[in-house]
């Protein structure tokens, strides 16, 4: 299918700089800030307007997201709603902002957190040098145990947003959380109570005993079994 012209003025900047993408830049390759600031000269937002593709679907990734790239850099890396096509660029209920007291509230929620990998905001990965967290908000789609879906929103870092939307079964969850016997309840409740998982002295003893030499372990064996030495 022939697309429409990117340079047609009668589309948004949204629009039109979808259209670039496809068809100057290519899903896969690069692009510099300025290469798209030549390509918009009259528009002053289209930054901006290219960002709000994220909320169509559209990953397009820069050098918080992706090691690899320069500061000045982006990548295309996927497609998202076809956004020139009539009721293509309606975003969906649980995309819309949200207001700076929304985002504030998740944050604290989630103890300033990525609900994800667990990092901190502007604390650094430790695989990329330098590179420090950005907690954006996610809205994760959530089964919930009568079969509805809710999208819920939960803090992730851009790195972990770059992985896709995250779907969650309620119901397969609670589940498990029933079979569980009640000392492991209620260490999975520990856990939860401190927003962290803390070793156990079980954990601590067995990480102990890996380290243990054949005699040695066999007496430990003998001691969990009641056997005599």
């Amino acid at each position: 299918m022939t697309l429409p012209s990117w340079q047609n003025e009668k589309f948004g900047g949204k629009i039109r700089a979808a259209l670039w993408l496809e068809t100057e830049v290519g899903e896969g390759n690069t692009f510099t800030k300025a290469e798209l600031r030549k390509a918009f000269p009259e528009s002053a937002q289209i930054d901006r307007r290219l960002r709000d593709l994220r909320d169509h679907g559209w990953r397009i990734d820069t050098s918080r997201d992706d090691p690899a790239l320069k500061q000045q850099e982006q990548r295309y890396v996927t497609k998202g709603a076809e956004v020139w096509l009539p009721g293509q660029a309606k975003v969906a209920k649980h995309k819309s902002s949200l207001s700076a007291a929304q985002r504030a509230k998740v944050w604290q929620n989630d103890n300033f957190l990525c609900r994800t990998c667990g990092i901190g905001a502007g604390e650094p990965y430790g695989d990329n040098g330098d590179v420090l967290s950005q907690l954006n908000i996610a809205r994760r789609k959530v089964v919930l145990a009568d079969g509805t879906v809710d999208h819920q929103m939960v803090t992730e870092c851009r790195r972990c947003g770059t992985r896709g939307e995250r779907e969650i079964d309620l119901g397969v969850l609670l589940s498990q959380v029933a079979g569980l016997s009640s000392l492991e309840k209620e260490v999975l409740a520990g856990w939860i109570e401190a927003d962290q998982r803390t070793q156990g002295t079980l954990e601590k003893l067995w990480g102990h005993y890996r380290t243990l030499p054949v005699a040695s372990r066999e007496a430990v064996r003998q001691a969990t079994s009641g056997e005599d030495k």
